[in-house]
């Protein structure tokens, strides 16, 4: 009996640079270092779409949820890319400066390449579960006293001195070319699904690589004539980490979305650039918005994200609803680029639903509200179809 199992570019999650090899600086003949990124979900969103005035709705909106990665953030799909490069070009060791998914990643990727990983952490400043990645990953973990900003300034000084250590920090221009790729499956994924071309793409902002690497993606599918148009960029910053948008560094950041504290991005001209090309803007949310985008997604659509993801649908929330001026409705699909899984910071969720009105969400408080079975049954058999 013949089967016919397709074509090696219609086999899923089989990883960036197999996919799109082509369209990556790829060193001649390298093995990929990967672990089946990208490939991630493009989520129509209706229900959260009714959240938007009928008047200043798009004619479709969708989540382009990145925690479906390997290690649950989009930082794989430049992580792939960087290990790669750097094991084909004889490297044994990484380095990197981390507010915890891109040192999740490092470490795993690293791990697959059989390379020694080094990670500079600020301390206190990043989630448990992302730490936890590193640590059962083998990674070796430096916490420094300060911001994001002061460990990128001492990883960058180390690398300086150290050229056996590569830097896979967003500096590192394979990582951008990988994150590109995330582009790429906006413009694929719709294009199969027969909807128009995006018209607007709102991104979380912190150092401002991801949107400078989707700008990247979509001018060379334009290029190449893959697309009619550029989508209009819509960089979205924690007011409390929002340099781009007050025009000046940031020195003590402060937000919930610890992805994105940081007060002197790297990227900030070319992300502002990015933005200015394609008619979009920046802007900042609270961290009541956002806060309040990250409940809105995973009771309205069943998405849990970290904080940091949930700052492109707060964006989106805050300029369709009014409260923000400058918003033309788009022709086209919208989507908004959900960077990191929920799982990477559970106890921000945890604690944002003890002081909301998701009711009691304090594990030992569940436990001490325990019954019996029976009491159980009896409950369940009480509560109405679509009750509480």
């Amino acid at each position: 009996m013949h089967h016919d199992f397709g074509t090696l570019s219609d086999i899923p999650r089989q990883g960036i640079i197999a996919r799109y090899r082509d369209w990556l600086p790829v060193p001649p003949g390298a093995e990929p270092i990967t672990l089946g990124e990208g490939d991630t979900p493009l989520i129509r969103a209706d229900r959260l779409l009714e959240q938007l005035p009928p008047d200043r709705r798009p004619p479709g909106l969708f989540l382009k949820f990145e925690g479906a990665n390997p290690t649950g953030s989009f930082k794989d799909r430049g992580m792939t890319m960087a290990l790669t490069c750097a094991r084909a070009r004889g490297a044994q060791a990484v380095i990197c400066a981390s507010t915890g998914n891109t040192a999740a990643a490092a470490a795993a990727y690293a791990a697959r390449a059989g390379m020694e990983c080094w990670l500079v952490l600020p301390a206190g400043g990043v989630a448990a579960g992302k730490v936890g990645q590193a640590v059962a990953c083998g990674a070796r973990i430096l916490p420094v006293r300060g911001s994001f900003d002061d460990a990128l300034a001492a990883v960058r000084q180390v690398v300086t001195e150290r050229p056996d250590l590569v830097l896979v920090n967003s500096l590192n221009p394979d990582r951008l070319e990988g994150q590109k790729t995330a582009a790429f499956e906006v413009v694929d994924q719709l294009a199969a699904r027969g909807e128009d071309e995006p018209a607007a793409v709102f991104l979380p902002v912190g150092n401002g690589g991801n949107i400078t690497a989707y700008h990247m993606g979509f001018a060379t599918y334009a290029t190449a004539g893959r697309l009619g148009r550029l989508p209009r960029l819509y960089g979205v910053q924690a007011e409390g980490a929002a340099p781009l948008v007050r025009g000046r560094p940031v020195d003590q950041p402060q937000t919930v979305a610890s992805a994105i504290r940081i007060g002197r991005p790297v990227y900030g001209d070319r992300a502002l650039a990015a933005v200015r090309e394609t008619g979009g803007r920046v802007l900042a949310v609270s961290d009541e918005e956002i806060l309040a985008a990250q409940r809105l997604l995973a009771r309205l659509e069943g998405v849990f994200v970290e904080p940091a993801s949930a700052a492109s649908v707060a964006g989106l929330l805050k300029l369709a609803r009014g409260n923000e001026p400058g918003w033309e409705v788009p022709e086209g699909p919208v989507v908004c680029v959900l960077t990191g899984h929920g799982l990477k910071d559970v106890d921000t969720a945890l604690r944002a639903a003890r002081s909301g009105d998701a009711g009691s969400a304090d594990l030992a408080a569940l436990e001490a509200e325990a019954l019996e079975p029976d009491a159980i049954v009896q409950r369940l058999l009480s509560v109405p179809a679509g009750g509480q």
